[in-house]
Parts: structure tokens; sequence; C-alpha cells
């Protein structure tokens, strides 16, 4: 028999059993378990939230039809047939900033211990997945530990307990958990485009006293983020990327940094808007919505925002590649027809330097402030 030959090892984005950020909630039943998720979520909604659950009614038949029924005001409600598949369920929830799991159902690398005195069988039953109890809460105020838990998990009472109306500090800790897990930001200069109009590289035009990738690379670091060149061909360089997704111009540049580091959000910046400043690159970075795909820079004249000054987050990885599949290499497309947190400036301010003429009157421009 030949053996199966190993594959080419990918950075692959940080999950957990089911998306990049989740928790299990147990210990109570289904219906409290529902609800306290509710609640949180009211706190949290400048987040993206799921709650991931199992179907409770009896005797379904299987479905030979899926039905996506969608509602005008953005609710969709899907049936569908097909068993639970962790690769599937990692797309499905790659948007969401964290996922509750009814832990009674499926288990979930994080958990929520809810000790209810009525429920110590089935805490006993899944004692093996409380490896990683963040916090504990109970029903009521007195109710106590059970002694297998103490003898399984000795620390468990140092753990932190909240009563189960204690949902602000409740959510408070969730919203804990989920700023420890917001992505770094790195920079990524676009550089060696075919720069057609201009007749030469425009990464290497002075506007400065050097060349202009340097001075967007500068920026980028300025504001410590460690910035790497996006380039067309291999090199040793260790602050180059080269292009792993061939012939798609800044859609390639931007999904090769991402397979470089699915785990990082990247600061995109073209180098053929020179008018760009330190104060802008703050704006941006002060404006970061990382619920979003991603935070984008418009003109306030404009109609779409500016793909190439934009902060793409490692969940814009896969809708990007969604595009691809579809025969789109336009990163202005996926930014139009996806969640994006638009920051608004003056249209000078970013705009594009292409031909000879624009890049003379850009350097008097420049010259003269």
């Amino acid at each position: 028999m030949k053996k199966h030959k190993k594959h080419t090892n990918l950075e692959r984005r940080d999950n957990d059993n089911f998306a990049p950020n989740e928790i299990a909630i147990l210990g109570t039943n289904c219906g409290i378990i529902s609800n306290l998720v509710h609640e949180i979520s009211e706190k949290l909604s400048n987040y993206k939230l799921a709650y991931f659950d199992a179907s409770h009614a009896k005797d379904v038949a299987q479905n030979r039809l899926s039905e996506y029924t969608f509602h005008h005001q953005g609710n969709l409600q899907i049936t569908t047939s097909g068993n639970i598949n962790k690769f599937e369920q990692r797309l499905q929830f790659a948007q969401f900033d964290y996922v509750f799991i009814n832990g009674n159902h499926y288990r979930g690398a994080k958990q929520i211990l809810i000790l209810d005195q009525e429920k110590e069988a089935s805490v006993l039953k899944r004692l093996e997945q409380l490896d990683r109890i963040q916090f504990v809460i109970k029903l009521k105020k007195d109710t106590a530990y059970f002694s297998f838990l103490e003898e399984k998990y000795p620390q468990i009472k140092n753990i932190t307990c909240y009563t189960i109306d204690e949902v602000d500090k409740i959510s408070n800790h969730i919203n804990y958990l989920i700023q420890e897990k917001i992505a770094a930001v790195k920079g990524l200069v676009l550089v060696g485009g075919k720069s057609t109009r201009m007749g030469q590289d425009k990464s290497n035009l002075d506007y400065f006293g050097k060349p202009q990738k340097i001075v967007a690379k500068e920026l980028l670091e300025s504001n410590d983020l460690e910035t790497f060149y996006s380039v067309q061909n291999s090199s040793e360089n260790a602050d180059e990327i080269h292009d792993k997704f061939l012939n798609l111009g800044p859609f390639g540049g931007i999904c090769s940094a991402f397979q470089k580091d699915p785990n990082a959000a990247w600061f995109v910046l073209a180098t053929d808007v020179p008018f760009v400043t330190d104060q802008i690159i703050k704006l941006l970075l002060n404006h970061r919505n990382s619920a979003k795909m991603a935070t984008a820079i418009k003109g306030k004249g404009k109609d779409f925002p500016e793909p190439l000054i934009t902060i793409y987050e490692p969940k814009a990885y896969p809708i990007l590649l969604q595009y691809l599949a579809q025969g789109y290499s336009c990163p202005r497309k996926a930014l139009i027809n996806s969640e994006v947190e638009i920051v608004e400036v003056d249209d000078d301010v970013i705009r594009n330097v292409n031909t000879p003429v624009d890049f003379k009157n850009a350097k008097n421009e420049i010259n003269k402030l």
C-alpha cells in the first residue's frame, strides 16, 4: 500500500473545536443556558456573536430539501440535512468574535460551569470535559461544589464565581475573554505592481528624499506595526512576502499575507498615495473595529472605500477566498459587500498618483508643504 504523501504545511488560523473563540456552557438545563446566552448577547451587542446548540425536536425526518428563509430585516432561518463537521463549522463561525456552545450537547475548548444541585449526575458524566473552566456560575448563592469536582480539580474553588443573576459581571468577564483574542495588527506595503501608466515602479518614486515604499513602511512601523513588503517574486529578505496567489494584483498580495499569518490583522497600504500621513494611519488604527471584516478609509466625495488603505481582520481571509472561488479578485468588491467599518477623510488626502504628470504635480505640492 502506498503511503499518503504529506501536503504542504500551511499556517492555520488558531481555532478551538468549532470556532476561533468559543466557550461551552454546561451544568444546568438547556433553557437556562439559552436564556443566559441571550442576556449576555444583549450586553455585548457590539460584537458578532453566535450560539451553537442542538435541536431538541424528536423523530425528525431526514430533510431532502435545504430551506433558507430570509427576512427583510436580516434574519435567516436554515433547515438542512447533514451532520456536524468541524471543518464546515469553522468556516461558518470564522466571522464571529465569540461562539457560545450548549455544552450539554457539544464539547467546547473552554467552559463555563453552572452549578445546579439538580444536575449533579450530568456534571459527573461530563467531568472530563471540564479541562479549561473560565469561571463558575451558581444558580443560588448557597449552591455547594460537588465533591467529585473538588477531587478532580482541587483549585476549582479559587476560580472566579458568579451567581446567575450577575449578568453584568458575567458579560464583563466574557468581554475580557473576547478582547484577549483580538488579533495584533501587522503592516503590508504593496510594491512591485506593473505601474503601466507611470512607466516605472511607483513604489520607487521619490517624494520625500527616499523611495516611497520606504516612506510607507516607516509610517506603519512608527505606529508599532511589524511591517512587510508585498512583492511578486520570491527573495531571501525576511521583511518581504512574495505572492503565492499569482497574477491577482493587490488581492493576491493580501491573500499571500494572510497565508503567511492568518492570525494577524493586516494594515494594507499602497505606495501610490503619498499624501497619506501618520495622522491618517493613527486615525484608522484608532477607529479599528475588529468585529467587522475590515476598517477602511473612504473619501467623503467617493462612493466606495479605498481597499489599499485598509485594516483587514483575520475573518477577512475566508471571505476573500470565497470571492476568489467565484472568480472575483477585487478587494473593493469584497469590502462593498461585507460588514466594514468606514472612516471618512477628505478626498485629497488619499488621492492616487498614477501618471508622470500626477507625480510631477504631487511632488511640487509636497515640496511646498
